[in-house]
């Protein structure tokens, strides 16, 4: 198989144009991941679990890994459109690997596969092994009809939720559920109305769009402070393409940010230890809710990896909201077994659940947290080597460095994904390239909410500048 072409393993799985991943890329990608698998897994495996968002490359690239799948002598196993931890949850029950397909929130002209082991999520180490097995022999075409499970997939997914909140707890909220293109759609409102809740369907297309859900200042967004006016709602919450990146906002039009989010899902399930990329909120550790917090580069493999140190009651979540359960966890008293993938419903429903266990509105549950106010933003069509040599210059020319900030001035710095900054006033600057998409990320925290704008206005323009051609 060719290599120049935009394939290449980012911060959750393998990613790229659609058009080079169709065909023989995909097939050729899934027996290597086949290859490592049986290599690696303690006993032989014989099914392979397949899932896919609502991109229109999708059902051709499905169709490649189920060939892939067969040609290797394997099973392969339809779940159909449904979230990634769905997936993931039904692989693991029954023991088999797993095979998503999904550009989660990057462009709708890209898509990739997320691979899982039966014991889940694979490790960086793993990806080194797939790309290790890539064998360039074309892999023919055959007629594939799959054993259909999405029914029993998506059955056993709603059922992980069966008693996350005590009966009818969300009893009275009126809640939007901005449909949009998510494959977490259906599942979302059925889930918040078995706890009572009322729901009301919004945008919902027939197409696809790529939402992301850490980008709040996206047009496609720009209708839901209305629709809450409109509707009297309690909150509207949503997920990316794949369900496992969640979205809620408050009753005033608010968004919580997905650290914000993942942190309540944490104390909600009374987490003693949380494990979460350097992009969260610098003061998940001034709260004092855990006994210990946990720092990792960004990308679900690196929180996946340093779950398995922690201690106690483990959860992780990333920065964009996505969480995982770890051993130890009891939510509503009772043993929540681990999912260790991102999942979009689950810290919707905690953070839901916070507010009805406090009795405090959502907007007044967040502020009452002792967090610095934060804000994320990207500039897009970045190239990744323009993004790198801002950033190589940055870490390696500290004249430069101060010389950028100016009178904001660098009172220390960290890198342990991308570089962090911390102005004299003690705001905070980071910028990042993405792994999965040519964009540039700003991430900063300040005082006041006025502070972080401004420092985000200011960080998107000196990264603008400084990457231009």
């Amino acid at each position: 198989m060719a290599q120049e072409n935009s394939l290449k393993f980012g911060t959750s799985g393998l990613r790229g144009l659609a058009v080079d991943l169709e065909g023989q890329a995909a097939r050729q990608y899934c027996a290597a991941f086949l290859r490592h698998a049986q290599k690696v897994n303690e006993t032989p495996i014989s099914r392979v679990f397949l899932g896919r968002d609502f991109r229109p490359s999708s059902p051709q690239i499905t169709h490649d890994c189920a060939v892939a799948i067969a040609a290797a002598g394997l099973e392969p196993v339809d779940c159909g459109a449904l979230p990634t931890p769905a997936l993931a949850l039904h692989a693991l029950a029954n023991g088999g690997a797993a095979i998503m397909i999904t550009g989660s929130h990057i462009p709708a002209d890209r898509n990739g596969l997320k691979f899982y082991l039966p014991s889940g999520e694979i490790s960086k180490s793993d990806e080194a092994g797939v790309v290790a097995a890539l064998d360039s022999a074309d892999i023919a075409d055959r007629d594939i009809i799959p054993a259909d499970e999405a029914d029993l997939a998506a059955s056993r997914y709603l059922e992980r939720f069966a008693t996350l909140l005590p009966a009818n707890a969300l009893a009275g909220k009126r809640i939007g559920v901005f449909e949009h293109s998510t494959v977490a759609r259906d599942l979302i409102g059925q889930v918040l109305r078995r706890f009572g809740a009322e729901t009301i369907s919004l945008g919902r297309i027939d197409g696809f769009v790529p939402v992301d859900t850490e980008a709040f200042a996206d047009t496609v967004f720009a209708p839901i402070p209305g629709w809450i006016k409109q509707h009297g709602l309690d909150a509207v919450v949503s997920a990316d393409g794949d369900g496992d990146r969640p979205l809620l906002v408050d009753e005033m039009g608010r968004f919580i940010r997905g650290d914000t989010l993942g942190l309540l899902a944490a104390r909600h399930l009374g987490a003693d230890s949380v494990v979460t990329p350097v992009t969260s909120n610098s003061g998940i550790e001034r709260t004092g809710y855990f006994g210990q917090v946990v720092r990792t580069r960004v990308g679900s493999p690196y929180v996946v990896e340093a779950m398995g140190g922690a201690t106690g009651a483990v959860i992780g979540f990333e920065a964009n909201g996505g969480t995982f359960v770890g051993g130890g966890v009891s939510a509503n008293g009772r043993p929540l077994e681990p999912l260790v993938t991102r999942d979009a419903i689950l810290p919707i429903l905690c953070g839901l659940g916070e507010s009805v266990r406090v009795g405090r509105p959502l907007s007044k549950v967040v502020s009452d947290l002792p967090l610095q106010h934060a804000l994320a933003d990207r500039l897009q069509n970045i190239a990744s080597e323009r993004s790198a040599a801002f950033l190589r210059r940055l870490r390696e020319d500290g004249d430069y460095a101060a010389q950028l900030f100016g009178s904001l001035g660098i009172s220390r710095r960290a890198d342990i994904d991308g570089l962090q900054f911390w102005t004299q006033n003690g705001d905070m600057v980071h910028f990042r390239a993405s792994g999965n998409a040519p964009e540039l990320r700003c991430y900063v925290e300040a005082a006041t909410p006025e502070m972080a704008g401004e420092l985000l206005d200011w960080g998107l323009r000196a990264a603008a500048s400084a990457t231009a051609e």
